[in-house]
């Protein structure tokens, strides 16, 4: 369980590292997980799903703004959330 051993590390150092690219992400992550299972329940929610379109947008903008400065760290980032499944060209 590669996911819950970097949300244990990410939480211990929460104090730390909030402002931190990757902890916004995480944080961001767990609410559109959060948001996503809310909404397979009650599917016309419709301002819960306005929310959720607007946290996406805002960890797409985190995620291309971790790209653009550091490669490295952003695919450590989405290998550990397991948010992408790597491009094959």
């Amino acid at each position: 369980m590669v996911k819950n051993s970097f949300i244990s590390v990410i939480s211990q150092e929460k104090k730390k590292n909030e402002g931190s690219t990757e902890f916004q992400v995480f944080r961001f992550t767990n609410k559109i997980r959060r948001l996503t299972s809310h909404l397979e329940l009650h599917r016309k929610d419709f301002l819960s799903q306005r929310g959720l379109r607007k946290i996406i947008g805002k960890r797409q903008r985190l995620l291309a703004y971790l790209s653009k400065t550091n490669e490295v760290r952003y695919k450590k980032l989405i290998s550990q959330l397991d948010l992408r499944k790597p491009k094959m060209r």
